[in-house]
């Protein structure tokens, strides 16, 4: 389960302030649950923890099944901002740190490509398939998104001129649009296996349809212990009261917001493992907040390696901040410091000391440091990293999204500034039907 403490951030909110803000948070969680919001035909990951069927959770473990049959031992998943960050952030989280480096026999080693559009990154990923048994999975609701679109395009070639046509199919599984879309109309086509992006779920709160679970499944890991982690969550949060640790979580950054302009949140964490989990909430909490001239912006650290560097900054810059620091109470794996009869690093008196002790008590000392230097704190932890955990976590913030945005008073499930940087895009690339902004645009450089 996950757990949050907010006094370390209430010691610097008036009682009268944070009681109002609390009282908008439960009027913002009634909303959400209710259901009658604006975005409300997005609400479709609610109660995916709880509803997802066993027969989908088969459908993914028969790919896997599939793949591992035809020696598959590299998977590319392609697609772009909530159709990869939940899935690179879960691999990463439940990965050996050095899997790659091991390469012990097991499940195949998943990548990801059609999140940007660097030449050279696509051009050293066929590098790699050239050396590797491949298969991919490609992730889109259109089929039409330009980044993803061109690595498919150029890793589809590839399989094909590899495996032939009909050995490619086999190697490709398409998720995306239920009836439309050019990605649909190709896997019909092509005889890829398919599975739906729900029309009412949006992007970024889709890690727990088969956009997230289709790659976490593909890299081995146990999506029904993340299902199940994310089900305990959702019945726990689903109580009406200021208790409550999503309302607690939206209405304490609210108020930290609003009444004191605290206007940057830095998700800090003490695991490197949890770097992709911090990207994936910037985008979770920066797209569905940040509109209409208002918004917390989303940012991360990663300690303690940033204390040598952010650190300077959060203790003593601008005090536009605070931090909510992403705690895991029990590590998985034990190092214990040694003597040493020279002591001349003058760490002996460490020895007997777990490793995680001094990255506990790193964290904190930075607490309280960081107190002192004006900037308040939000815990949030969960007992260990696991895929029970992350699972709670993954819903735990989507759930606390809503009604935060709601609280801010603004959209959750919408993103209408994304739009502008690809209008500019296309028309610079001239793409048909552009003409007119294209002339346009040249005009200004």
């Amino acid at each position: 389960m996950v757990k949050i403490e907010i006094k370390d951030a209430r010691s610097f909110i008036d009682n009268e302030v944070y009681a109002q803000y609390e009282k908008k948070a439960l009027a913002a969680f009634d909303t959400l649950v209710a259901g009658d919001g604006a975005g409300n035909d997005f609400l479709g990951w609610k109660h995916l923890p709880t509803e997802t069927p066993e027969s989908l959770i088969a459908a993914c473990e028969a790919v896997r099944d599939d793949w591992a049959a035809k020696g598959v031992d590299l998977v590319v998943a392609i697609g772009i901002g909530g159709s990869y960050l939940g899935a690179k952030c879960a691999i990463e989280a439940l990965s050996h740190n050095f899997s790659r480096q091991l390469r012990r026999p097991g499940a195949p080693e998943v990548v990801f490509a059609g999140n940007n559009l660097s030449e050279e990154y696509l051009a050293e990923l066929m590098d790699l398939l050239s050396e590797r048994r491949a298969a991919c999975v490609v992730i889109s609701k259109s089929g039409t998104t330009t980044e993803p679109a061109v690595a498919f395009r150029v890793v589809k070639q590839y399989l094909e001129e590899t495996y032939g046509k009909a050995g490619a199919a086999e190697r490709i599984v398409a998720i995306t649009d239920a009836h439309k879309g050019a990605l649909k109309t190709l896997s019909m086509q092509e005889g890829y296996r398919t599975f739906v992006v729900p029309d009412d779920v949006g992007g970024r709160f889709s890690v727990l349809t088969p956009v997230g679970l289709v790659p976490i499944v593909l890299a081995g890991f146990d999506i029904r212990e993340i299902l199940a982690g994310a089900a305990e969550e959702e019945k726990a949060l689903s109580v009406p009261s200021p208790e409550n640790p999503a309302v607690r979580y939206a209405a304490v950054r609210n108020a930290l917001y609003g009444a004191l302009g605290k206007k940057v949140e830095i998700l800090v964490n003490y695991n490197p493992k949890l770097q992709y989990f911090a990207e994936w909430w910037k985008q979770l909490y920066g797209e569905s907040e940040g509109k209409d001239g208002k918004g917390i912006f989303p940012a991360s650290v990663n300690n303690t390696a940033d204390l040598h560097s952010m650190g300077q900054f959060i203790q003593e810059g601008d005090r536009v901040m605070f931090e909510t620091v992403l705690g895991v109470e029990k590590s998985t794996r034990e190092v214990v410091i040694g003597s040493d009869p020279d002591n001349l690093d003058c760490l002996n008196y460490l020895a007997g000391k777990r490793v995680e002790h001094c990255n506990a008590m790193a964290a904190l000392g930075t607490r309280i440091a960081h107190l002192d230097g004006g900037v308040p704190q939000i815990s949030v932890s969960v007992e260990k990293l696991d895929a029970r955990s992350l699972g709670g976590l993954f819903y735990f913030f989507e759930f606390a999204c809503g009604i935060s945005a709601y609280t801010l008073g603004v959209n959750p499930f919408n993103q209408p500034g994304v739009e502008a940087y690809k209008k500019n895009m296309f028309a610079l690339l001239e793409k048909p039907g552009y003409e007119e902004a294209s002339a346009a645009i040249r005009k200004r450089i």
